[in-house]
Protein backbone atom coordinates (compact mmCIF):
# COMPACT_ATOMS: atom_id res chain seq x y z
CA UNK A 1 0.00 0.00 0.00
CA UNK A 2 1.29 3.44 -0.87
CA UNK A 3 2.21 5.48 2.20
CA UNK A 4 0.34 8.70 2.83
CA UNK A 5 2.34 11.91 2.45
CA UNK A 6 3.97 13.09 5.68
CA UNK A 7 1.58 16.00 6.01
CA UNK A 8 -1.31 13.52 6.32
CA UNK A 9 0.14 12.42 9.64
CA UNK A 10 -0.22 15.92 10.97
CA UNK A 11 -3.40 17.22 9.38
CA UNK A 12 -6.96 16.04 9.88
CA UNK A 13 -9.70 17.39 7.67
CA UNK A 14 -13.34 17.38 8.64
CA UNK A 15 -15.56 17.85 5.58
CA UNK A 16 -18.88 19.63 5.98
CA UNK A 17 -20.41 20.41 2.62
CA UNK A 18 -17.74 22.30 0.68
CA UNK A 19 -16.10 23.66 3.85
CA UNK A 20 -13.11 21.93 5.32
CA UNK A 21 -12.07 22.33 8.94
CA UNK A 22 -8.33 21.77 9.01
CA UNK A 23 -6.83 20.73 12.34
CA UNK A 24 -3.13 20.55 13.06
CA UNK A 25 -1.01 19.81 16.13
CA UNK A 26 1.58 22.54 16.65
CA UNK A 27 4.79 21.96 18.59
CA UNK A 28 6.21 24.93 20.46
CA UNK A 29 8.17 25.67 23.60
CA UNK A 30 8.07 27.98 26.60
CA UNK A 31 10.59 28.31 29.43
CA UNK A 32 12.22 25.05 28.45
CA UNK A 33 8.94 23.10 28.42
CA UNK A 34 7.99 21.37 25.16
CA UNK A 35 4.36 22.06 24.37
CA UNK A 36 1.90 20.90 21.72
CA UNK A 37 -1.14 23.00 20.86
CA UNK A 38 -4.00 22.43 18.44
CA UNK A 39 -4.77 24.73 15.50
CA UNK A 40 -8.14 24.72 13.72
CA UNK A 41 -9.48 26.79 10.81
CA UNK A 42 -11.78 26.55 7.82
CA UNK A 43 -9.60 26.59 4.70
CA UNK A 44 -12.60 27.61 2.60
CA UNK A 45 -12.86 30.85 4.60
CA UNK A 46 -9.33 31.58 5.79
CA UNK A 47 -6.00 31.89 3.96
CA UNK A 48 -2.79 33.84 4.46
CA UNK A 49 -4.23 36.34 1.99
CA UNK A 50 -7.63 36.39 3.70
CA UNK A 51 -6.97 36.57 7.40
CA UNK A 52 -9.62 36.13 10.08
CA UNK A 53 -10.06 36.95 13.75
CA UNK A 54 -8.17 34.58 16.02
CA UNK A 55 -9.31 32.90 19.23
CA UNK A 56 -6.95 31.42 21.79
CA UNK A 57 -8.57 28.55 23.74
CA UNK A 58 -7.25 27.74 27.22
CA UNK A 59 -8.28 24.31 28.58
CA UNK A 60 -9.68 23.22 31.91
CA UNK A 61 -7.26 21.99 34.56
CA UNK A 62 -7.36 18.51 33.00
CA UNK A 63 -5.01 19.73 30.25
CA UNK A 64 -5.38 19.77 26.49
CA UNK A 65 -7.99 17.02 26.18
CA UNK A 66 -10.54 16.44 23.41
CA UNK A 67 -12.96 18.95 24.92
CA UNK A 68 -10.98 22.18 24.27
CA UNK A 69 -10.01 20.77 20.87
CA UNK A 70 -13.69 20.33 20.04
CA UNK A 71 -14.31 23.94 21.01
CA UNK A 72 -11.49 25.05 18.71
CA UNK A 73 -13.17 23.19 15.86
CA UNK A 74 -16.51 24.83 16.66
CA UNK A 75 -14.83 28.22 16.51
CA UNK A 76 -13.23 27.30 13.19
CA UNK A 77 -16.66 26.42 11.82
CA UNK A 78 -17.75 29.97 12.71
CA UNK A 79 -14.92 31.37 10.58
CA UNK A 80 -12.33 32.04 13.27
CA UNK A 81 -8.77 30.75 13.48
CA UNK A 82 -8.62 28.90 16.80
CA UNK A 83 -5.62 27.68 18.73
CA UNK A 84 -6.08 25.48 21.79
CA UNK A 85 -3.01 26.12 23.92
CA UNK A 86 -1.03 23.62 25.94
CA UNK A 87 -0.35 24.84 29.48
CA UNK A 88 1.34 21.77 30.97
CA UNK A 89 3.53 20.07 28.37
CA UNK A 90 3.05 17.90 25.30
CA UNK A 91 0.73 15.01 26.10
CA UNK A 92 0.28 15.95 29.76
CA UNK A 93 -3.37 15.44 30.71
CA UNK A 94 -5.10 13.84 33.67
CA UNK A 95 -8.50 12.68 34.89
CA UNK A 96 -7.43 12.75 38.53
CA UNK A 97 -8.56 15.93 40.33
CA UNK A 98 -5.65 15.71 42.78
CA UNK A 99 -3.13 15.61 39.95
CA UNK A 100 -5.03 18.31 38.07
CA UNK A 101 -4.87 20.52 41.15
CA UNK A 102 -1.12 20.01 41.34
CA UNK A 103 -0.66 20.85 37.66
CA UNK A 104 -2.86 23.95 37.80
CA UNK A 105 -1.49 24.99 41.18
CA UNK A 106 1.90 25.88 39.74
CA UNK A 107 0.26 28.78 37.85
CA UNK A 108 -2.17 30.50 40.22
CA UNK A 109 -0.85 33.73 41.66
CA UNK A 110 2.31 33.58 39.56
CA UNK A 111 3.50 35.39 36.40
CA UNK A 112 3.85 31.97 34.74
CA UNK A 113 0.08 31.80 34.22
CA UNK A 114 -0.02 34.77 31.83
CA UNK A 115 3.41 34.00 30.37
CA UNK A 116 2.49 30.44 29.35
CA UNK A 117 -0.79 31.68 27.87
CA UNK A 118 1.13 34.40 26.01
CA UNK A 119 3.25 31.67 24.42
CA UNK A 120 0.03 30.15 23.04
CA UNK A 121 -1.11 33.59 21.87
CA UNK A 122 2.17 34.03 20.03
CA UNK A 123 1.77 30.66 18.30
CA UNK A 124 -1.71 31.62 17.15
CA UNK A 125 -0.29 34.71 15.46
CA UNK A 126 2.55 32.68 13.94
CA UNK A 127 -0.02 30.71 11.95
CA UNK A 128 -0.02 33.62 9.50
CA UNK A 129 -3.80 33.31 9.22
CA UNK A 130 -4.86 35.76 11.92
CA UNK A 131 -5.79 39.43 11.81
CA UNK A 132 -3.53 40.49 14.69
CA UNK A 133 -5.81 43.40 15.57
CA UNK A 134 -8.76 41.07 16.18
CA UNK A 135 -7.81 38.38 18.67
CA UNK A 136 -9.66 37.07 21.73
CA UNK A 137 -9.01 34.41 24.34
CA UNK A 138 -11.56 32.05 25.86
CA UNK A 139 -11.03 29.58 28.66
CA UNK A 140 -12.79 26.98 30.74
CA UNK A 141 -12.44 26.67 34.54
CA UNK A 142 -8.66 26.99 35.08
CA UNK A 143 -8.53 28.30 31.51
CA UNK A 144 -11.03 31.03 32.32
CA UNK A 145 -8.83 32.22 35.16
CA UNK A 146 -5.83 32.11 32.84
CA UNK A 147 -7.61 34.33 30.33
CA UNK A 148 -8.20 36.89 33.07
CA UNK A 149 -4.51 36.83 34.02
CA UNK A 150 -3.52 37.19 30.36
CA UNK A 151 -5.78 40.21 29.96
CA UNK A 152 -4.37 41.87 33.08
CA UNK A 153 -0.83 41.38 31.73
CA UNK A 154 -1.57 43.82 28.92
CA UNK A 155 -1.75 41.26 26.10
CA UNK A 156 -3.00 42.61 22.78
CA UNK A 157 -6.44 41.09 23.08
CA UNK A 158 -9.72 42.60 21.96
CA UNK A 159 -11.52 40.56 24.61
CA UNK A 160 -11.60 37.49 26.80
CA UNK A 161 -14.38 35.08 27.75
CA UNK A 162 -14.16 33.11 31.00
CA UNK A 163 -16.50 30.10 31.17
CA UNK A 164 -17.01 28.93 34.78
CA UNK A 165 -13.53 30.11 35.70
CA UNK A 166 -12.26 30.99 39.14
CA UNK A 167 -12.31 34.74 39.58
CA UNK A 168 -9.06 36.70 39.78
CA UNK A 169 -9.54 40.27 41.04
CA UNK A 170 -7.61 42.76 38.93
CA UNK A 171 -4.22 43.42 40.54
CA UNK A 172 -2.91 46.91 41.17
CA UNK A 173 -1.94 48.64 37.95
CA UNK A 174 -3.82 46.20 35.71
CA UNK A 175 -6.52 48.66 34.68
CA UNK A 176 -4.00 50.98 33.02
CA UNK A 177 -2.60 48.27 30.75
CA UNK A 178 -5.56 45.95 30.14
CA UNK A 179 -6.70 46.25 26.52
CA UNK A 180 -9.31 43.51 26.57
CA UNK A 181 -13.00 43.71 27.29
CA UNK A 182 -14.15 40.93 29.61
CA UNK A 183 -17.12 38.56 29.45
CA UNK A 184 -17.47 36.40 32.55
CA UNK A 185 -19.89 33.46 32.17
CA UNK A 186 -20.62 32.14 35.65
CA UNK A 187 -22.70 29.32 37.07
CA UNK A 188 -25.10 30.93 39.53
CA UNK A 189 -24.84 28.02 41.99
CA UNK A 190 -21.19 27.10 41.44
CA UNK A 191 -20.09 25.67 44.82
CA UNK A 192 -16.45 26.49 44.15
CA UNK A 193 -16.94 30.26 43.90
CA UNK A 194 -18.01 32.07 47.08
CA UNK A 195 -20.05 35.26 47.31
CA UNK A 196 -16.99 36.95 48.83
CA UNK A 197 -14.93 36.02 45.77
CA UNK A 198 -17.58 37.39 43.44
CA UNK A 199 -17.85 40.60 45.47
CA UNK A 200 -14.07 41.05 45.47
CA UNK A 201 -13.86 40.51 41.73
CA UNK A 202 -16.71 42.91 40.97
CA UNK A 203 -15.18 45.53 43.27
CA UNK A 204 -11.90 45.37 41.37
CA UNK A 205 -13.73 45.62 38.04
CA UNK A 206 -15.72 48.66 39.10
CA UNK A 207 -12.86 50.45 40.80
CA UNK A 208 -10.63 49.88 37.77
CA UNK A 209 -13.40 50.94 35.38
CA UNK A 210 -12.94 47.81 33.29
CA UNK A 211 -15.23 47.16 30.33
CA UNK A 212 -16.79 43.93 31.58
CA UNK A 213 -19.95 41.85 31.55
CA UNK A 214 -20.76 39.34 34.29
CA UNK A 215 -23.50 36.86 33.38
CA UNK A 216 -24.85 34.28 35.83
CA UNK A 217 -26.77 31.25 34.60
CA UNK A 218 -29.53 29.93 36.87
CA UNK A 219 -29.04 26.40 38.14
CA UNK A 220 -25.57 26.05 36.63
CA UNK A 221 -22.61 24.75 38.62
CA UNK A 222 -18.93 24.37 37.80
CA UNK A 223 -18.04 23.01 34.31
CA UNK A 224 -21.56 23.74 33.05
CA UNK A 225 -20.38 24.00 29.43
CA UNK A 226 -18.72 20.60 29.21
CA UNK A 227 -21.00 17.80 27.93
CA UNK A 228 -18.64 15.30 29.55
CA UNK A 229 -18.88 16.89 33.01
CA UNK A 230 -21.39 14.39 34.39
CA UNK A 231 -19.14 11.45 33.53
CA UNK A 232 -16.15 13.25 35.03
CA UNK A 233 -18.15 14.00 38.19
CA UNK A 234 -19.03 10.34 38.57
CA UNK A 235 -15.49 9.05 38.04
CA UNK A 236 -13.64 11.81 39.92
CA UNK A 237 -16.19 12.37 42.68
CA UNK A 238 -16.43 16.16 42.34
CA UNK A 239 -19.55 18.39 42.23
CA UNK A 240 -19.59 19.44 38.59
CA UNK A 241 -22.36 19.00 36.01
CA UNK A 242 -23.28 19.81 32.45
CA UNK A 243 -26.09 22.35 32.07
CA UNK A 244 -27.37 22.43 28.46
CA UNK A 245 -29.20 25.75 28.75
CA UNK A 246 -26.22 27.50 30.33
CA UNK A 247 -23.93 25.98 27.71
CA UNK A 248 -26.10 27.21 24.84
CA UNK A 249 -26.71 30.63 26.35
CA UNK A 250 -23.07 31.27 27.21
CA UNK A 251 -21.98 30.26 23.70
CA UNK A 252 -24.56 32.64 22.25
CA UNK A 253 -23.32 35.40 24.57
CA UNK A 254 -19.76 34.71 23.41
CA UNK A 255 -20.81 34.99 19.77
CA UNK A 256 -22.54 38.31 20.37
CA UNK A 257 -19.47 39.52 22.27
CA UNK A 258 -17.21 38.53 19.38
CA UNK A 259 -19.48 40.34 16.90
CA UNK A 260 -18.92 43.47 18.99
CA UNK A 261 -15.19 43.27 19.62
CA UNK A 262 -14.26 42.01 16.13
CA UNK A 263 -16.36 44.56 14.26
CA UNK A 264 -14.21 46.48 11.80
CA UNK A 265 -14.14 50.17 12.58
Amino acid sequence: MKKLPLIAAFLAVVVSGSAKIVTQPVAYEHAGVKLEGFLAYDDAKVTTAKKAPGVLVIPEWWGLTDYPKSRAQQLAALGYVAFAADMYGAGVTTGDPKKAGELAGQFYGKPLMAERAQAGFDQLLKSGLVDAGRVAAIGYCFGGSTCQALAYSGASLAGIVSFHGSLIPAPAGAAAKTKAKLLICHGAVDPFISKEEIDGFMKSMNEGKFDYQFVSYAGAVHAFSNPGADAIAKSAGIPIAYHPAADQRSWAHMRAFFAEIFAKK
